[in-house]
């Protein structure tokens, strides 16, 4: 490894090492336990606030990623609304950052939808998407009745939208890819074109003018969503523009909004914001300003806290293997499914530290890597495998290194474990949900060199009605 290789792995571990502080102890928190940490979210939002200003588009709240609803005061404040898969999340997003009685949008597309959630989302729902022709026919009159009776109360009706397929999206692996072949989700351009000529074939006001008009078969479409993104930068959205445009444009003119759907990496350090915003503005100076909706999930809640363990036992099986409280299956199932090796540090007590010192209250150490024999590939001194307390003999973490050993008792933080976790966890084997919590800082005399105070304070806990009521 050359020395500029060695200069920047020490650079990054020693960052991820100062992502957590040593004069917080995290011992006093309970373990299992996802922890938002207040102001990187509040960070987060101000970068997403500055896309909508500069821009003039909407960035909705994509509750399928993130739900932490606990503490949606400034999520409330800032962002547009929401956006939801279906009527609970709907309802989550109505309820904690609002609707229409609050100018909040409440933005929804499911694959399909059957009678009794069409009914249960016209009272909150802004704008409702379809995957097909057919669904929106099925409901379009029950859409039209509801919009009759909310013009009669002065409140904005429902608009109606429907998802594309572009037929082209970067992502991998293809379990997380919406345009992969046979995709169920969103209609292609043969299938637009072919929907479109068979409304226009069947529209009474084409028989009248004995002529079959594709324009007024899109009557009553005011919007048009793709979602073809997954933790990607603007410059995959300028790639699937062209072929949003390049299929899609004619349909376009007539819409009064666009939503560019989620996965866009905004709030990653790195991600091209003055690429984003101009080619917002290109979509609204093309397509007669029209509305521009983004719905992140995963950006605003992107390294904003983490999912704290303990160390319960180490076991040997030619390598070290420590046995965690928190698992890969049931507490971070993307691990698994995508998958990924978590960002980790462990946490250890400082012995040397008395009761009245000022030295630090935990000793941090970041992760130093996999060690491969086989690849000669080397971390740290110490080598440890990271397993769940589940049944299942794939749930392993992954393996991870440290130059000080491990012991029973250690805390180990998983970074960046808000989002698309507390949203997708189970109760699988009985294993207890891990507790919601937050740590917020705030100036005080008793503050560290920093100048803010860290004070946590638990949100939710969940015990053994958690896993009864589920089964």
């Amino acid at each position: 490894m050359s020395q500029q290789k060695n200069t920047k792995l020490a650079d990054d571990l020693s960052a991820q090492e100062k992502v957590l502080s040593e004069d917080f102890d995290y011992f006093a928190l309970p373990s299992p336990c996802y922890v938002l940490e207040n102001h990187k979210l509040e960070s987060n939002l101000e970068i997403l606030d500055n896309i909508q200003k500069q821009s003039g588009a909407k960035i909705l709240l994509a509750l399928k990623g993130y739900a932490f609803w606990r503490k949606f005061d400034k999520v409330r404040e800032v962002l547009a609304g929401s956006s939801a898969s279906g009527i609970y999340e709907a309802t989550l997003g109505f309820e904690e950052i609002g609707g229409r009685e609050s100018s909040k949008e409440v933005c929804v597309f499911s694959p399909a939808y059957k009678p009794n959630e069409i009914n249960a989302l016209l009272s909150i729902a802004t704008h409702i998407i379809f995957n097909s022709f057919t669904q929106w026919q099925k409901y379009k009159p029950s859409i039209e009745s509801k919009n009759a009776q909310l013009a009669k109360l002065g409140l904005s009706p429902i608009s109606v939208g429907l998802r594309l397929n572009p037929l082209f999206s970067e992502v991998e692996p293809e379990i997380y890819n919406p345009c992969a072949k046979y995709s169920r989700l969103g209609i292609t351009p043969s299938e637009f074109e072919k929907g479109l000529k068979d409304l226009a074939k069947s529209s009474k006001k084409c028989e009248e003018n004995k002529k079959h008009s594709v324009d007024s078969a899109l009557e009553g479409i005011e919007g048009l969503h793709f979602h073809t993104h997954c933790e990607q930068g603007a410059d995959a959205l300028a790639r699937t523009l062209e072929h949003i445009h390049r299929h899609f444009s004619s349909a376009l003119k007539q819409m009064r909004w666009i939503n560019l759907g989620g996965g866009h990496h905004i709030t990653k350090k790195g991600y091209d914001t003055d690429l984003l915003i101009s080619l917002i503005k290109d979509i609204k100076s093309k397509y007669n300003n029209i509305e521009v909706f983004l719905e992140p999930g995963e950006a605003v809640g992107w390294e904003s806290g983490f999912l704290l363990g303990e160390v319960v036992d180490i076991v040997e099986n030619e390598k070290k293997i420590a046995i965690l409280d928190v698992s890969a299956s049931a507490h971070m199932p993307d691990c698994l499914e995508m998958p990924y090796r978590p960002s980790v540090i462990k946490i250890s007590r400082n012995q040397n530290r008395t009761s009245d010192s000022n030295d630090k209250k935990v000793l941090c150490e970041a992760d130093k890597g996999e060690c491969d024999s086989s690849t000669s590939k080397s971390g740290g001194k110490y080598a440890y495998r990271f397993g769940g307390p589940t049944c299942l003999a794939g749930d392993i973490i992954g393996d991870f290194s440290f130059d000080t050993p491990l012991e029973v008792g250690d805390r180990v933080a998983f970074l960046d474990m808000l989002h698309y976790t507390i949203v997708k966890n189970t109760t699988f084997n009985g294993v207890p949900l891990p507790s919601l919590g937050i740590i917020e800082t705030s100036k005080s005399s008793k503050a560290s060199e920093s100048g803010k105070e860290r004070r946590f304070r638990l949100l939710k806990s969940f015990g053994y009605n958690d896993y009864k009521e589920r089964n």
